[in-house]
């Protein structure tokens, strides 16, 4: 099998190592979490966490909006475990006093309640349509990704890239001139969890999916090569879901799209004649 790491300008063709140096220095977020569980009133007063939603009408170059990307410190953050110690832990809510015990984290400590929270969503039922599994290793990652895209293919993976340092992470941006759509059969989304260890949170949808990689820049001139993806079936999604409330929608009235942070992961087969276009 072979891996082609995409991000921005950057392709990284190889083996399984070369995407685990990336992925080692990818920090756990409750970026997913975010996603789904925040419950936001009115768009003057959100989270700026939440604002990463928009839909497909909007998605045009000189298009200008608020967008939050989580920058985070790859030296503080958890890293993979190789698999036979993280299989050798118990991932599951109903074990989590023990697994308090092992991390030495008092019940009553925020980073108890984002274990407990991390094992509830990875334990919740999928949407209708939907498959969806908790990585506990790169290895476990590979082996879902490769299940549902196919043993027989050869994996590519798409990452957002911050093309400039900066420390602000909520600002406008406005897409610039390089829309480009990614066709792809199937994809797989990976989203980074909170955990002692890199838990990613790891699914895929039968409806349709479409894949996008866009240029912005920020008011302070920042420049990021982000990736988007737009969900254009949200009828099974339930109605609490954060986005119908950032974009005054329900579900089944409007596609959804939303920006990846930089250390989460869009799998797609790798095609022989690559299936990127302009839109």
């Amino acid at each position: 099998m072979q891996i082609l790491y995409e991000s921005g300008a950057r392709e990284l063709a190889g083996t399984e190592s070369k995407l685990l140096d990336i992925a080692l220095n990818k920090t756990a977020t409750n970026e997913h979490q975010t996603e789904h569980k925040h419950h936001a009133h009115n768009h003057n007063h959100m989270d700026p966490s939440v604002m990463v939603f928009f839909t497909l009408k909007d998605l045009k170059v000189g298009k200008r909006m608020e967008i939050n990307f989580p920058k985070r410190d790859p030296s503080t953050s958890p890293k993979f475990w190789p698999r036979d110690k993280a299989d050798s832990l118990p991932f599951s809510l109903n074990k989590l006093p023990s697994l308090l015990k092992i991390f030495s984290l008092s019940p009553n400590s925020p980073q108890a309640k984002a274990m407990a929270d991390t094992l509830t969503e990875c334990e919740s039922k999928p949407i209708k349509g939907e498959v969806k599994f908790c990585a506990t290793s790169l290895e476990s990652m590979l082996d879902f990704t490769q299940t549902i895209l196919g043993f027989s293919n050869d994996l590519q993976v798409y990452a957002t890239s911050h093309l400039t340092k900066s420390s602000v992470t909520f600002q406008n941006y406005t897409i610039l001139d390089k829309i480009m759509r990614i066709s792809a059969p199937k994809m797989v989304a990976c989203h980074t969890m909170p955990y002692p260890y890199a838990i990613f949170y790891c699914h895929s949808q039968e409806s349709e999916n479409r894949i996008y990689r866009v240029s912005l820049v920020g008011d302070n001139g920042d420049m990021v090569e982000a990736m988007v993806v737009c969900h254009m079936d949200t009828s099974h999604w339930g109605h609490g879901h954060v986005s119908f409330q950032v974009l005054g929608v329900v579900p089944g009235s409007s596609n959804v799209c939303h920006f990846f942070p930089a250390d989460n992961f869009i799998w797609v087969p790798k095609l022989e004649v690559h299936g990127v276009s302009d839109m």
